[in-house]
Parts: structure tokens; sequence; C-alpha cells
């Protein structure tokens, strides 16, 4: 089934639900400030950075994270979480350290040429967001920098059990 196979009113209908979304919204934006930070590293030299490794950096701690809870933080497996972690491994990125609390287990962390590499990024981060606020106003970035932070901490707080459905009368 292609997009001309469905009925244009529906079609008319998921795009403007699309266009209306915040979910929407704010997928698109970090996916494309994601692409152009990761651009802007790599044409500086930086290459062999992928959107994927940026995705993980921010859930390593820089006393060291678990790779499983790595990969629950991300959202994404452990096996893919693993790949991830070969590959900056390979780049000098991170390491995998004995983990202090179960022998067993290893912590990922910041290399400092890693370490080199976040401070990096941060700054380029930083020059997209300068950009970003020439172009939208100190007054619309602040503001939309403070609602983020409302959104992220309601978001981050532990969701309320959904209450069960209570079947219609006369059933």
């Amino acid at each position: 089934m292609n997009k001309h196979d469905l009925d244009p009113c529906d079609v008319a209908e998921l795009e403007r639900r699309k266009r209306a979304s915040l979910g929407q919204l704010l997928l698109r934006s970090a996916r494309l400030l994601d692409e152009r930070a990761v651009a802007r590293v790599a044409r500086r030299g930086a290459t062999g950075v992928r959107r994927a490794h940026t995705a993980l950096m921010p859930y390593i701690d820089l006393e060291g994270t678990r790779q499983i809870d790595l990969a629950e933080r991300a959202g994404v497996t452990k096996q893919a979480v693993g790949q991830l972690v070969e590959e900056l491994e390979a780049a000098g990125v991170v390491e995998r350290t004995p983990d202090p609390e179960d022998r067993r287990a290893k912590r990922v962390r910041f290399t400092p040429h890693g370490l080199k590499m976040l401070l990096h990024g941060l700054g380029v981060l930083q020059e997209l967001e300068d950009e970003l606020t020439r172009a939208l106003g100190e007054k619309q970035m602040a503001s939309l920098k403070k609602g983020l932070t409302a959104l992220l901490a309601a978001l981050e707080a532990p969701e309320a059990p959904e209450a069960p459905e209570t079947p219609p009368e006369g059933r």
C-alpha cells in the first residue's frame, strides 16, 4: 500500500496531525540539530562519529555506566549498545573498566580523549544554539529552554498508573 491508495481525507488528516504533534516537532527538531552537529564535527576533522554514537553519549555517566543501564536509558537493545561501545572503544572515546560494585560487570566511561571530544561536541552544540538564538531571538529561545526544562522534568517524573477501564453499563 502506498500514499496514493489511501483516502485523500485520511492523508490530509494524518499530515495535519503530524504537523500539530508536539512529539513529532520535538523528534524532528532533535534529529535535525543532531545531524547539523555531527556534520559540523565531521567537517572539522572528527570523522567516524555517527548519530547513533551521539545518541548514546548523554547516557554515559562520568564515573562510568553499565552497558545494561546504557541500553535501558537509550531505549535500545543490549546488543546495539554493545556494538556502539565497541566502535567508540576502537576510536579511543570510551573504555570498559571493572565495576566496583560487581566484579563480573564492566562500566563504560569516557577516556581522556573521549572527554575532549565530548567537550568539543558540546562546544559545537553551543555554536548551533547561538545561531538559533540569533534566528529566533533571545526572548523566544529563553522561553523555549524554560519550557523544555519543565517538559523534561515532567517526563522524567514517575508516570502515574493508569486507571483500569470500566466496561460500559449494561454489559
